[in-house]
């Protein structure tokens, strides 16, 4: 069991069922399948709950009834929620338009930028999980560096935070890195850096470190919803890395949760995961 910092959103999201995939110009019927909790927060935490990981989320959700209600959702799936702060504005629904083959467009409101609490006592974090772009994070990272394991993703403006793992996804990464992915990697997360994974969905993952590449496969699945897959495989990473497993071990891990994701048709984790986690 590990203690877990992570760094993340709770949303709400909306999800509007469409009978086809989307194209510029089109009009659409969509079917309303209400909200559920989602974000990279509730992702990435739950699963690490459900392998006996003590996970503690900061973030940020509004004062009113949909704040308390992602409030309310997070805590019963066990994640603690002390340093989720709250803010005046009222909340605002991530709307998911999802088409027949699983996969999802997104559109995400304006929102005021999460305020990191204090700087915790990193000698108590065995691992800080970066998926957010809050400013001043990256004083976090380079400051836990030194005592805990720091995995972070990727950030949408390609700004400096120091990581031991950076985690991206092919289509976050394209148009970005224009030579050398490795070395655009430790250009963005520092001369520590010991890997820097790349996910392509059905594709698998390709891993990039100081001695070159290697490319994993993804395990099969039954694509119902790719939501959250990108933070179920951090999640499959890090429990594997925990267990004290090499990379390529924990990368299958990770795959492995990343299939049981998109194979659901929710934004957290599906409950075979946990069906799994428990039959080991």
């Amino acid at each position: 069991m590990a203690n877990i910092l992570l760094v993340a959103n709770l949303n709400c999201d909306r999800v509007m069922q469409l009978p086809a995939t989307l194209q510029t110009g089109g009009r659409f019927y969509y079917s309303e399948k209400g909200r559920r909790l989602g974000g990279g927060g509730a992702n990435t935490g739950i699963g690490l709950v459900w392998a006996e990981h003590n996970v503690q989320l900061v973030s940020q959700v509004s004062v009113d009834s949909s704040g308390d209600w992602l409030l309310q959702k997070a805590m019963s799936y066990g994640i603690n929620c002390q340093l989720v702060a709250r803010r005046e504005a009222l909340s605002c629904e991530m709307m998911l338009m999802m088409t027949p083959d699983g996969e999802r467009t997104i559109l995400r409101p304006v929102r005021p930028p999460l305020c990191l609490p204090n700087m915790p006592c990193w000698e108590s974090i065995d691992v800080l999980y970066v998926n957010s772009s809050a400013d001043g994070l990256d004083n976090w990272t380079a400051a836990a560096m030194m005592d805990c394991l720091v995995v972070t993703q990727l950030a949408k403006d390609n700004r400096k935070r120091d990581a031991h793992i950076l985690l991206t996804s092919e289509s976050d990464l394209k148009g970005r890195c224009h030579g050398s992915p490795w070395q655009f990697a430790l250009d963005i997360a520092g001369h520590k850096l010991r890997y820097f994974i790349v996910t392509n969905g059905h594709l698998g993952a390709t891993l990039f470190t100081a001695n070159g590449m290697i490319r994993l496969d993804a395990k099969e699945a039954n694509v119902l919803d790719t939501t959250g897959a990108g933070d179920a495989y951090a999640a499959g990473l890090i429990h594997g890395f925990l267990g004290g497993h090499g990379i390529e071990r924990a990368m299958e891990e990770a795959a492995i949760w990343s299939a049981f994701s998109v194979g659901s048709n929710t934004s957290i984790p599906s409950v075979e995961l946990k069906e799994y986690l428990q039959a080991k």
